[in-house]
């Protein structure tokens, strides 16, 4: 079977990025394309160790792709939201949107970096994210075969970008170390309300992809969201596998006003 968005070696372009995208975003404003934005980036001299070729390649392979898609919507709330937020948190989101963009990224933490971390291994391996796309071509994944030399770089780029996002640590000749990694509750908050606002269900909303992201499952989810209860941001009922949410905003914007004001 093929997958809905195929594999791509996109992640090449850049890995985590995360002061790179820090700085665009406050280059950033409404109505700028990926085209727009290079051309600002370019001429604002906030990178200046950094060749024109390469800020394309950010702006145009990387920073589009994550944040300007859907009407620039993940742009536009970071934008808002940036002030507001602490690294840690920051970094969490931008993993969520790089993930969402590709999911290569995306399937492999939720694959592989949460059955190797909930089996109390150290290490995810470089040989665990070769297999992975190994496996991942065979089932037709990927738009055509790649061929070895490719898979390698693909497979150094999946444990990067998660050293990137906080999910792993340095690099060592097997792989890289597991460290600690849980959701914060910021982030909790922000992506149940998005997924709200994207009219999905509540029981559907509990067991929604992005949150296997963070490796929780529905029942970890329901825990999650009792503690938003206690701010007064949603109150939940829940019995057995039947959820029900009642959200003290309707709408993406009411949120993110509120959220600013602390």
């Amino acid at each position: 079977m093929t997958h809905a968005r195929p594999y791509t070696t996109q992640l090449q372009a850049g890995l985590g990025l995360v002061d790179e995208t820090k700085i665009l975003l406050d280059l950033w404003s409404s109505g700028m394309s990926g085209v727009d934005l290079n051309k600002t980036a370019l001429g604002s001299g906030a990178f200046p160790n950094m060749s024109a070729r390469r800020i394309r390649n950010i702006v145009i392979e990387c920073f589009a792709p994550r944040y300007l898609r859907h009407a620039a919507y993940p742009a536009r709330l970071l934008k808002a939201l940036l002030p507001h937020l602490a690294a840690g948190e920051l970094v969490q989101l931008l993993f969520l949107y790089t993930c969402r963009a590709n999911p290569v990224l995306a399937d492999f933490v939720r694959e592989i970096y949460w059955d190797r971390y909930t089996s109390g291994a150290e290490r995810v391996l470089k040989e665990d994210a070769r297999g992975f796309i190994r496996r991942a071509i065979d089932d037709g994944k990927t738009v055509k075969r790649w061929s070895e030399s490719t898979i390698i770089r693909v497979s150094n780029y999946l444990l990067g970008a998660c050293a990137d996002f906080g999910l792993l640590g340095h690099r060592d000749r097997s792989g890289r170390r597991i460290v600690p990694f849980r959701i914060e509750n910021k982030i909790v908050a922000i992506l149940a309300q998005e997924l709200h606002s994207q009219r999905i269900g509540d029981n559907s909303l509990v067991s929604h992809e992005d949150w296997r992201l963070f490796g929780l499952d529905a029942k970890d989810v329901r825990s999650e969201l009792r503690r938003l209860t206690l701010t007064g941001q949603i109150i939940l009922q829940a019995a057995g596998n039947v959820t029900h949410i009642g959200w003290k905003h309707r709408t993406m914007q009411e949120f993110v006003d509120d959220f600013a004001q602390g």
